[in-house]
């Protein structure tokens, strides 16, 4: 029997699940063996997986489950060392060129587990079946907002938490933005994508005009003086070779009107990231790093940025994978198999 197994998320202010009660239901109606880890910070309580009948095991016991069992996770795991023999359904960020990820197949490749990267679960088409992009967009547009408000104080961006839901963020960040008496100008890449539909959308909710750019306006490969004439830069193209850079090193000390960053893709040590004027991640506790001070510029890169909204974004994300978690019983073909040979091509 397929025995799927949802461990607990290790990492920080990391709340959100890939599945839900109801989607747990579905599984097991189907024949699927669901155990689902106790957790400290689920945002969906442990009660509506045990009413369907799931399995609860241990919070991160994982590593001691039956080596048959497929481990679902959505975030890193523990940076360790420690071999991985299970099959494994998890964001790896792996792939790209990212220091961190060559570690992490080492680690598949010495226990002989196999990666099943969720970015890489992909139709006949090529594109992804699940993704958490608009809710990504939203609160890194959401934060990118915060940092400039806190630069109008001359400040820089204080930390952030999780919100019940997107009205009480959309209040809390309209009430900031009315106390500086403008708005900023915001230009969006990617704005036809789901990570730029969400980062335009909250924009909008807010009052801020902004300039929607997509492949179109970007083929020209740059450089591109159009984005330091506005006072945000939301870039929602991940990184992959040929993607052009947006904002050069030489930007920091060019006369602009753009002061801060949001860097929702969030590849700072990838070989490909197409804004190279900072080099690593930002967090919760400080969510801004400030790369220039005259004039100022703030990178917001936060890399886990759905988890501000668990429940909306763990619902939306599980609704558009649960028609491939029921597939779980045929690994070797479809999304399962197309991610399994990705695996095999980087290993």
């Amino acid at each position: 029997m397929t025995h799927l197994w949802v461990r607990a998320e290790q990492r920080p202010n990391e709340e959100r699940v890939g599945l839900t009660p109801e989607g747990a239901a579905a599984l097991i109606a189907a024949g699927i063996r669901v155990t689902v880890e106790e957790s400290s910070a689920r945002a969906i309580p442990l009660d509506g997986y045990k009413a369907t009948g799931c399995e609860v095991a241990a919070e991160n016991s994982w590593p001691q489950a039956p080596l048959d069992a497929i481990i679902f996770g959505l975030k890193e795991l523990p940076e360790d060392g420690t071999p991985l023999p299970h099959r494994h359904i998890m964001f790896g960020h792996a792939y790209k060129g990212q220091h961190s990820g060559r570690a992490l197949l080492e680690r598949f490749k010495t226990g002989g587990g196999t990666l099943y990267d969720l970015e890489y679960l992909v139709d006949e088409d090529g594109r992804r079946v699940a993704a958490f992009g608009y809710w990504a967009g939203y609160a890194g547009a959401a934060v990118t907002l915060k940092t400039w408000v806190a630069q109008q104080r001359g400040q820089e961006c204080p930390p952030v938490g999780v919100y019940p839901n997107k009205d009480a963020l959309n209040a809390e960040l309209l009430a900031e933005l009315d106390a500086t008496g403008t708005r900023p100008r915001a230009i969006v890449i990617g704005a036809l994508g789901r990570v730029g539909t969400g980062a335009a959308d909250l924009c909008e909710a807010m009052g801020v005009t902004v300039t929607k750019w997509d492949m179109a306006e970007t083929a020209s490969g740059g450089p591109f003086p159009e984005i330091l004439d506005h006072d945000l830069f939301l870039n929602c193209i991940f990184a992959r070779p040929g993607t052009p850079i947006f904002v050069p090193r030489e930007a920091l000390s060019a006369q602009r009107n753009l002061t801060a960053i949001g860097d929702v893709a969030c590849d700072p040590d990838s070989d490909y990231n197409p804004v190279p004027v900072y080099d690593r991640a930002t967090t919760w506790d400080a969510p801004a790093l400030r790369v220039a001070t005259d004039p100022v510029m703030d990178v917001m890169a936060i890399d886990n940025l759905p988890s501000m909204l668990p429940v909306e974004s763990s619902e939306d994300y599980a609704t558009q994978l649960l028609p491939s978690l029921l597939t779980l019983t045929d690994l070797d073909s479809g999304v399962w198999g197309r991610a399994r040979a990705e695996f095999v091509k980087h290993c």
